[in-house]
This record gives C-alpha cells, sequence and structure tokens, in this order.
C-alpha cells in the first residue's frame, strides 16, 4: 500500500497538484498554479471485445487488466510512452462535426473517463480505442439501432487530456467509480484532491 500511495503521489506531483514557490530576493511568494495537463489530439475509434476485434483472448487486455467495456480504452503502439498502461484519460468531442464518420456526440454518455489498458494493431497511429458493450445499442444518424462501436465511427481530431493514474490491478469497475478516483471521492487512491 506504501508503494501505491507513493506512486500515486509521485504522479499527483507530476501533474502539479501542489503549490509552485518562486523566490524574489529575500521575498518568498506562493503561487498556486499547475503545469498544463498533457492533453493530444488523436483519431478516436472503438471496438468490441470479440474475437474478431482483439485476440483469442478478449476478455484480458495487452495490460493484463480484465476488457471492462465501461472504462478500458487501448491506445495505438506509437503512444506507449505518452499513455502507459493505468493512465486515465477524458476525451473532448467538442469539436467534432455531429454528421459525417463520427458519431462521438451520440455515444458521448457512454465514453466518460477511460483507462488506458489495451494497445492496437502497430498499423495504427496516433489512435485511442474505446472498448464498449456489445449488449447496448444506439440509433444512428439513419434512426437504425446499432452496437456503439459502429455508431462511433472514425472521429478525427479528439482531445484527450491525461487527468490521473491507477495501478492496473485497481482499475474501478465502474465509470462512477473510476470519476471518484479522478475527483478525489476515493482517498486512498484519490488523484486529483
Amino acid at each position: 500500500m506504501t508503494s501505491l500511495l507513493g506512486t500515486l503521489m509521485g504522479f499527483s506531483l507530476l501533474l502539479g497538484s501542489g503549490p509552485l514557490s518562486f523566490v524574489s530576493g529575500t521575498n518568498t511568494s506562493q503561487v498556486t498554479t499547475s503545469p498544463p495537463v498533457p492533453s493530444y489530439t488523436v483519431t478516436v475509434t472503438a471496438y468490441n471485445a470479440v474475437p474478431e476485434q482483439t485476440d483469442s483472448n478478449p476478455f484480458e487486455t495487452a495490460s493484463g487488466a480484465y476488457s471492462n467495456p465501461e472504462v478500458v480504452a487501448a491506445r495505438s503502439q506509437d503512444l506507449a510512452a505518452e499513455l502507459p498502461f493505468g493512465t486515465i484519460v477524458e476525451f473532448d468531442g467538442s469539436a467534432t462535426a455531429p454528421e459525417g464518420t463520427c458519431g462521438f456526440n451520440a455515444v458521448a454518455p457512454e465514453v466518460g473517463y477511460r483507462v488506458i489498458a489495451d494497445t492496437m494493431n502497430a498499423r495504427y497511429n496516433d489512435r485511442v480505442d474505446i472498448l464498449f458493450n456489445t449488449e447496448k445499442e444506439y440509433m444512428n444518424a439513419s434512426r437504425t439501432p446499432m452496437n456503439a462501436a459502429m455508431v462511433l465511427g472514425i472521429c478525427g481530431n479528439i482531445t484527450i487530456r491525461v487527468v490521473g493514474f491507477v495501478p492496473i490491478n485497481h482499475i474501478p469497475k465502474t465509470q462512477a467509480a473510476l470519476a471518484a478516483l479522478v475527483h478525489g471521492g476515493v482517498t486512498e487512491l484519490a488523484i486529483n484532491k
């Protein structure tokens, strides 16, 4: 538990949750400021935990975590250094067009925060793939029920922001629990207080 808290505190400091001191002559003033939150502009797609879209073991991610469609996302291999397994991200689809090949606005309620716990095929670059439930359907533009992954389609120029980190073996099971973790509702694992 001590090493887990140390890791999370270190990441919290990396994200700038503490005050920054400036020394001017003999006076020290405290300025509360945070460095910019790391963000990336990526193409966002989606997938389901089925052998046709993953591998022969669709219920286990590349990180070893369970393929939970409520909280898991995958990243392209070129983003491994920026988005290591356990990185919690949020998606900003405000710049997406409401129609065309991107249905982000239609499935936004299912996106929430996501934990990077899986990786994509090497042929993709600058992508994040959201895992969706195969049972949940949404209406596409022509009012036909479709899987959320199909409704999302291919969304270019989506901004994702890094909002925290959680060890793979402590990924929350629900969006509510993940949001509580990000916002400090889970004190022993709180990221941003």
